[in-house]
Protein backbone atom coordinates (compact mmCIF):
# COMPACT_ATOMS: atom_id res chain seq x y z
CA UNK A 1 0.00 0.00 0.00
CA UNK A 2 1.56 3.34 -1.09
CA UNK A 3 1.91 5.79 2.27
CA UNK A 4 0.35 9.09 2.06
CA UNK A 5 2.15 12.53 1.45
CA UNK A 6 2.35 12.78 5.74
CA UNK A 7 2.54 9.77 6.87
CA UNK A 8 6.36 9.90 7.92
CA UNK A 9 7.60 13.36 9.24
CA UNK A 10 8.89 12.22 11.70
CA UNK A 11 12.97 13.04 10.95
CA UNK A 12 15.79 9.75 11.34
CA UNK A 13 18.68 10.59 13.58
CA UNK A 14 20.77 11.92 10.54
CA UNK A 15 18.22 14.57 9.83
CA UNK A 16 18.18 15.39 13.21
CA UNK A 17 21.64 16.07 14.04
CA UNK A 18 21.52 17.76 10.57
CA UNK A 19 18.65 20.09 12.11
CA UNK A 20 20.68 20.75 15.26
CA UNK A 21 23.85 21.47 13.98
CA UNK A 22 22.00 23.93 11.05
CA UNK A 23 20.78 26.04 14.19
CA UNK A 24 23.60 26.30 15.61
CA UNK A 25 25.62 27.30 12.75
CA UNK A 26 22.73 29.81 12.28
CA UNK A 27 23.12 31.56 15.45
CA UNK A 28 26.86 31.25 15.64
CA UNK A 29 26.88 33.98 12.15
CA UNK A 30 23.43 35.85 12.85
CA UNK A 31 24.19 36.44 16.43
CA UNK A 32 27.43 38.61 16.00
CA UNK A 33 26.05 40.48 12.43
CA UNK A 34 22.86 41.47 14.88
CA UNK A 35 24.68 42.59 17.49
CA UNK A 36 27.55 44.59 15.45
CA UNK A 37 24.78 46.25 13.21
CA UNK A 38 22.68 47.34 16.00
CA UNK A 39 22.59 51.01 17.25
CA UNK A 40 24.98 51.05 19.29
CA UNK A 41 27.33 48.07 18.90
CA UNK A 42 28.91 46.46 22.09
CA UNK A 43 32.27 45.55 22.66
CA UNK A 44 33.41 42.15 22.55
CA UNK A 45 31.94 41.49 26.05
CA UNK A 46 28.59 42.01 25.31
CA UNK A 47 29.08 40.50 21.68
CA UNK A 48 29.91 37.37 23.91
CA UNK A 49 26.82 37.95 25.87
CA UNK A 50 24.85 38.07 23.05
CA UNK A 51 26.22 35.02 21.73
CA UNK A 52 25.76 32.82 24.71
CA UNK A 53 22.17 34.05 25.16
CA UNK A 54 21.56 33.42 21.62
CA UNK A 55 22.89 29.97 21.86
CA UNK A 56 21.25 28.91 25.12
CA UNK A 57 17.63 29.99 23.63
CA UNK A 58 18.29 28.45 20.36
CA UNK A 59 18.68 25.29 21.61
CA UNK A 60 16.57 24.96 24.56
CA UNK A 61 13.42 25.87 22.56
CA UNK A 62 14.58 24.47 18.76
CA UNK A 63 16.03 21.22 19.87
CA UNK A 64 13.06 19.71 21.95
CA UNK A 65 10.67 21.08 19.07
CA UNK A 66 12.47 19.10 16.40
CA UNK A 67 12.57 15.80 18.78
CA UNK A 68 8.78 15.92 19.93
CA UNK A 69 6.98 18.07 17.50
CA UNK A 70 7.86 15.30 14.26
CA UNK A 71 6.52 12.32 15.89
CA UNK A 72 3.38 14.75 17.64
CA UNK A 73 2.52 15.67 13.65
CA UNK A 74 2.84 12.02 12.85
CA UNK A 75 0.17 10.84 15.56
CA UNK A 76 -1.91 13.66 14.57
CA UNK A 77 -1.44 12.43 10.44
CA UNK A 78 -2.34 8.97 11.13
CA UNK A 79 -5.69 10.65 12.46
CA UNK A 80 -6.46 12.60 9.27
CA UNK A 81 -6.76 15.44 11.65
CA UNK A 82 -5.28 19.32 10.36
CA UNK A 83 -1.61 19.60 10.63
CA UNK A 84 -1.22 23.47 10.55
CA UNK A 85 -2.82 24.08 13.98
CA UNK A 86 -1.11 21.69 15.47
CA UNK A 87 2.66 23.19 13.81
CA UNK A 88 1.52 26.97 15.31
CA UNK A 89 0.54 25.94 18.37
CA UNK A 90 3.66 23.79 19.37
CA UNK A 91 6.13 26.14 18.28
CA UNK A 92 4.32 29.36 20.04
CA UNK A 93 4.32 26.36 22.99
CA UNK A 94 7.74 25.35 22.85
CA UNK A 95 9.23 29.06 22.50
CA UNK A 96 7.21 30.27 25.64
CA UNK A 97 8.47 27.34 27.43
CA UNK A 98 11.95 27.12 25.88
CA UNK A 99 12.67 30.89 26.73
CA UNK A 100 10.89 30.65 30.59
CA UNK A 101 13.69 27.84 30.65
CA UNK A 102 16.61 29.35 29.02
CA UNK A 103 16.38 32.54 31.19
CA UNK A 104 16.11 30.53 34.28
CA UNK A 105 19.12 28.54 33.08
CA UNK A 106 20.94 31.78 32.30
CA UNK A 107 19.46 33.78 35.45
CA UNK A 108 21.02 30.30 37.86
CA UNK A 109 24.27 30.82 36.38
CA UNK A 110 24.68 34.12 36.77
CA UNK A 111 25.13 35.23 32.86
CA UNK A 112 21.88 36.97 32.98
CA UNK A 113 20.94 39.21 36.21
CA UNK A 114 18.24 37.76 38.48
CA UNK A 115 16.46 41.08 39.61
CA UNK A 116 15.97 41.54 35.64
CA UNK A 117 13.98 38.08 34.46
CA UNK A 118 11.06 38.91 33.67
CA UNK A 119 11.62 41.66 31.73
CA UNK A 120 14.15 40.13 29.66
CA UNK A 121 12.23 37.46 29.66
CA UNK A 122 9.11 38.86 27.75
CA UNK A 123 11.57 41.22 25.79
CA UNK A 124 13.62 37.90 24.23
CA UNK A 125 9.79 36.57 23.98
CA UNK A 126 8.52 38.62 21.17
CA UNK A 127 10.92 38.03 19.21
CA UNK A 128 11.33 34.61 19.77
CA UNK A 129 7.81 33.77 18.70
CA UNK A 130 8.06 35.17 15.58
CA UNK A 131 10.95 33.25 14.56
CA UNK A 132 9.42 30.10 16.45
CA UNK A 133 6.48 30.62 14.01
CA UNK A 134 8.35 31.32 11.24
CA UNK A 135 10.95 28.66 11.11
CA UNK A 136 7.99 26.27 12.46
CA UNK A 137 6.21 27.18 9.26
CA UNK A 138 9.13 27.29 6.91
CA UNK A 139 10.12 23.65 8.07
CA UNK A 140 6.56 22.42 8.12
CA UNK A 141 6.02 23.22 4.37
CA UNK A 142 9.36 22.40 3.53
CA UNK A 143 8.72 19.03 4.59
CA UNK A 144 5.22 18.90 3.27
CA UNK A 145 6.56 19.71 -0.20
CA UNK A 146 9.21 16.91 0.04
CA UNK A 147 6.96 14.09 1.15
CA UNK A 148 4.44 15.43 -1.71
CA UNK A 149 7.23 14.74 -4.18
CA UNK A 150 8.42 11.70 -2.70
CA UNK A 151 4.77 10.75 -3.00
CA UNK A 152 4.43 11.40 -6.32
CA UNK A 153 8.07 9.81 -7.00
CA UNK A 154 6.40 6.79 -5.34
CA UNK A 155 3.54 6.85 -7.41
CA UNK A 156 5.38 7.33 -11.03
CA UNK A 157 7.62 4.42 -9.92
CA UNK A 158 4.89 1.80 -9.01
CA UNK A 159 3.05 3.22 -12.60
CA UNK A 160 6.09 2.68 -14.58
CA UNK A 161 6.25 -0.89 -13.08
CA UNK A 162 2.66 -1.55 -13.71
CA UNK A 163 2.92 -0.82 -17.33
CA UNK A 164 6.22 -2.31 -17.67
CA UNK A 165 4.65 -5.53 -15.93
CA UNK A 166 1.67 -4.69 -18.34
CA UNK A 167 3.69 -4.50 -21.71
CA UNK A 168 5.48 -8.22 -21.07
CA UNK A 169 2.19 -9.41 -20.42
CA UNK A 170 0.64 -8.49 -23.20
CA UNK A 171 4.48 -9.46 -25.48
CA UNK A 172 4.08 -13.06 -23.74
CA UNK A 173 0.22 -13.30 -24.56
CA UNK A 174 1.49 -12.04 -28.23
CA UNK A 175 4.38 -14.78 -28.24
CA UNK A 176 2.25 -17.65 -26.89
CA UNK A 177 -0.33 -16.47 -29.73
CA UNK A 178 2.14 -16.85 -32.59
CA UNK A 179 3.36 -19.83 -31.29
CA UNK A 180 0.55 -21.56 -31.06
CA UNK A 181 0.13 -20.53 -34.92
CA UNK A 182 3.33 -22.07 -36.35
CA UNK A 183 2.48 -25.77 -33.66
CA UNK A 184 -0.49 -26.34 -36.39
CA UNK A 185 1.96 -25.74 -39.57
CA UNK A 186 4.49 -28.30 -38.25
CA UNK A 187 1.65 -30.58 -37.09
CA UNK A 188 -0.40 -30.76 -40.03
CA UNK A 189 2.43 -30.89 -42.53
CA UNK A 190 3.64 -34.13 -40.41
CA UNK A 191 0.08 -35.79 -41.03
CA UNK A 192 -0.19 -35.07 -44.13
CA UNK A 193 3.41 -36.47 -45.19
CA UNK A 194 2.68 -39.73 -42.93
CA UNK A 195 -0.66 -39.96 -44.72
CA UNK A 196 0.80 -40.31 -48.28
CA UNK A 197 2.82 -42.84 -46.84
CA UNK A 198 0.31 -45.12 -45.62
CA UNK A 199 -0.90 -46.03 -48.93
CA UNK A 200 2.69 -46.79 -51.13
CA UNK A 201 4.75 -47.83 -47.86
CA UNK A 202 2.70 -49.31 -44.52
CA UNK A 203 5.74 -49.80 -42.83
CA UNK A 204 7.21 -47.08 -43.24
CA UNK A 205 3.72 -44.94 -42.15
CA UNK A 206 3.99 -46.78 -38.86
CA UNK A 207 7.68 -45.92 -38.11
CA UNK A 208 7.00 -42.68 -39.15
CA UNK A 209 4.28 -42.34 -36.44
CA UNK A 210 6.58 -43.43 -33.97
CA UNK A 211 8.75 -40.63 -34.78
CA UNK A 212 5.79 -37.96 -34.90
CA UNK A 213 5.18 -39.25 -31.70
CA UNK A 214 8.74 -38.56 -30.34
CA UNK A 215 8.04 -35.04 -31.69
CA UNK A 216 4.95 -34.33 -30.22
CA UNK A 217 6.18 -35.18 -27.26
CA UNK A 218 9.03 -32.83 -27.76
CA UNK A 219 6.85 -29.88 -28.89
CA UNK A 220 4.99 -30.68 -25.49
CA UNK A 221 8.21 -30.30 -23.27
CA UNK A 222 8.60 -26.83 -25.19
CA UNK A 223 5.25 -25.39 -24.96
CA UNK A 224 6.00 -23.29 -22.01
CA UNK A 225 9.67 -22.28 -22.65
CA UNK A 226 10.37 -18.97 -24.89
CA UNK A 227 13.94 -20.60 -25.41
CA UNK A 228 14.96 -23.91 -25.89
CA UNK A 229 18.70 -25.34 -26.80
CA UNK A 230 20.16 -25.30 -30.48
CA UNK A 231 20.19 -28.94 -29.74
CA UNK A 232 16.70 -30.03 -29.02
CA UNK A 233 15.82 -28.07 -31.85
CA UNK A 234 18.00 -29.72 -34.33
CA UNK A 235 16.76 -33.45 -32.81
CA UNK A 236 13.30 -32.46 -33.73
CA UNK A 237 14.15 -31.59 -36.97
CA UNK A 238 16.33 -34.57 -37.64
CA UNK A 239 13.07 -36.55 -36.76
CA UNK A 240 10.94 -34.08 -39.27
CA UNK A 241 13.68 -34.88 -41.97
CA UNK A 242 13.52 -38.67 -41.73
CA UNK A 243 9.88 -38.69 -42.18
CA UNK A 244 9.65 -36.59 -45.22
CA UNK A 245 12.85 -38.22 -46.48
CA UNK A 246 10.28 -41.23 -46.36
CA UNK A 247 6.82 -39.38 -47.95
CA UNK A 248 9.49 -38.29 -50.75
CA UNK A 249 11.19 -41.63 -51.48
CA UNK A 250 14.85 -40.66 -53.04
CA UNK A 251 13.75 -36.72 -53.83
CA UNK A 252 15.26 -35.63 -50.79
CA UNK A 253 18.89 -35.03 -49.48
CA UNK A 254 19.07 -33.56 -46.32
CA UNK A 255 22.77 -33.02 -43.76
CA UNK A 256 23.05 -31.32 -40.71
CA UNK A 257 26.62 -29.42 -39.91
CA UNK A 258 26.57 -27.64 -36.67
CA UNK A 259 29.39 -27.95 -34.49
CA UNK A 260 28.24 -29.69 -30.91
CA UNK A 261 29.75 -26.70 -29.21
CA UNK A 262 26.66 -24.63 -30.72
CA UNK A 263 24.35 -27.01 -29.12
CA UNK A 264 23.68 -24.91 -25.42
CA UNK A 265 23.02 -21.84 -27.61
CA UNK A 266 19.32 -20.75 -26.79
CA UNK A 267 17.03 -20.58 -29.68
CA UNK A 268 12.60 -20.00 -29.74
CA UNK A 269 11.33 -23.52 -30.47
CA UNK A 270 10.30 -24.43 -33.78
CA UNK A 271 12.39 -21.25 -35.27
CA UNK A 272 14.62 -23.78 -37.46
CA UNK A 273 11.80 -26.24 -38.17
CA UNK A 274 9.90 -23.91 -39.63
CA UNK A 275 12.49 -22.96 -42.07
CA UNK A 276 13.06 -26.55 -42.96
CA UNK A 277 9.38 -26.79 -43.65
CA UNK A 278 9.37 -23.96 -45.83
CA UNK A 279 12.04 -25.13 -48.09
CA UNK A 280 11.02 -29.25 -48.06
CA UNK A 281 7.45 -27.87 -48.95
CA UNK A 282 7.98 -24.53 -51.46
CA UNK A 283 11.76 -25.21 -51.93
CA UNK A 284 12.13 -29.29 -52.86
CA UNK A 285 9.01 -31.29 -52.90
CA UNK A 286 7.39 -29.46 -55.96
CA UNK A 287 10.44 -30.42 -58.35
CA UNK A 288 10.41 -33.26 -60.53
CA UNK A 289 13.90 -34.32 -59.21
CA UNK A 290 13.46 -32.90 -55.67
CA UNK A 291 16.64 -31.67 -54.24
CA UNK A 292 19.08 -31.33 -51.39
CA UNK A 293 19.02 -29.59 -47.65
CA UNK A 294 21.29 -28.35 -45.58
CA UNK A 295 21.42 -26.72 -41.91
CA UNK A 296 24.59 -25.09 -40.96
CA UNK A 297 25.65 -22.85 -38.32
CA UNK A 298 28.49 -20.02 -37.32
CA UNK A 299 29.12 -17.68 -34.72
CA UNK A 300 30.56 -13.87 -35.82
CA UNK A 301 30.77 -11.74 -32.28
CA UNK A 302 28.30 -12.42 -29.75
CA UNK A 303 25.61 -13.64 -32.72
CA UNK A 304 25.14 -17.06 -34.33
CA UNK A 305 23.98 -17.64 -37.87
CA UNK A 306 21.78 -20.44 -38.70
CA UNK A 307 21.17 -21.03 -42.42
CA UNK A 308 18.67 -23.62 -43.75
CA UNK A 309 20.06 -23.85 -47.44
CA UNK A 310 17.92 -26.02 -50.38
CA UNK A 311 17.93 -26.21 -54.21
CA UNK A 312 14.61 -24.45 -54.90
CA UNK A 313 13.92 -21.67 -56.66
CA UNK A 314 13.98 -19.57 -54.42
CA UNK A 315 11.14 -16.55 -53.01
CA UNK A 316 11.04 -13.70 -51.56
CA UNK A 317 10.07 -11.71 -48.58
CA UNK A 318 7.18 -9.98 -49.69
CA UNK A 319 5.66 -12.75 -50.52
CA UNK A 320 5.42 -13.86 -47.54
CA UNK A 321 1.73 -13.97 -46.60
CA UNK A 322 0.30 -12.72 -43.05
CA UNK A 323 -0.65 -15.48 -41.10
CA UNK A 324 1.90 -17.94 -42.71
CA UNK A 325 5.04 -19.78 -40.70
CA UNK A 326 7.66 -17.56 -41.61
CA UNK A 327 5.77 -14.49 -41.18
CA UNK A 328 4.92 -15.87 -37.52
CA UNK A 329 8.51 -16.20 -36.96
CA UNK A 330 9.68 -12.96 -38.15
CA UNK A 331 7.30 -11.61 -35.33
CA UNK A 332 8.07 -13.94 -32.46
CA UNK A 333 11.78 -12.94 -33.03
CA UNK A 334 11.05 -9.59 -32.69
CA UNK A 335 8.83 -10.42 -29.18
CA UNK A 336 11.82 -12.43 -27.78
CA UNK A 337 14.91 -10.34 -29.10
CA UNK A 338 13.76 -7.21 -31.00
CA UNK A 339 16.47 -6.00 -33.00
CA UNK A 340 18.95 -7.73 -32.39
CA UNK A 341 17.49 -11.28 -34.20
CA UNK A 342 17.02 -11.24 -37.97
CA UNK A 343 15.99 -13.32 -40.66
CA UNK A 344 17.27 -13.31 -44.04
CA UNK A 345 16.52 -14.53 -47.07
CA UNK A 346 19.22 -15.44 -50.20
CA UNK A 347 17.41 -16.22 -53.39
CA UNK A 348 20.63 -17.66 -55.80
CA UNK A 349 20.94 -19.53 -58.87
CA UNK A 350 22.08 -22.65 -56.92
CA UNK A 351 19.08 -22.71 -54.80
CA UNK A 352 17.89 -20.90 -51.72
CA UNK A 353 19.43 -19.74 -48.53
CA UNK A 354 17.22 -18.42 -45.19
CA UNK A 355 19.61 -17.00 -42.53
CA UNK A 356 18.70 -16.85 -39.12
CA UNK A 357 20.44 -14.94 -36.69
CA UNK A 358 20.23 -14.38 -33.31
CA UNK A 359 21.77 -12.93 -30.40
CA UNK A 360 24.10 -16.21 -28.70
CA UNK A 361 22.98 -16.71 -25.38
Amino acid sequence: MTPSPSASLAPPARPLISSFLFINLAVTVMAPLIELTGAHPAGWHGLLRTWVYALVYANITGVPALIVLPPLLDWVAARKKSLLPVVIVGCLVFAIVGCLVAQALLAWTRIAVPQSFWRDYLQTLGAALLLAVAFGLGAFFYRSLRDRLRYIEERLQQQTINEERARKLAAEARLRSLESRIHPHFLFNTLNSISALIAVDPARAEQALGQLAAMLRSSLDHTNRPLIDLSEELAMVEDYLAIEAMRLGGKLSSTIEVPEAFGNTKIPPFAIQSLVENAVKHGIAPQKNGGTLSITASVEGDRIRIEVSDSGPGFDSAAIAPGHGLDSLVERLNSVFGPRAALNILSRPEGCTVQLVLPRI
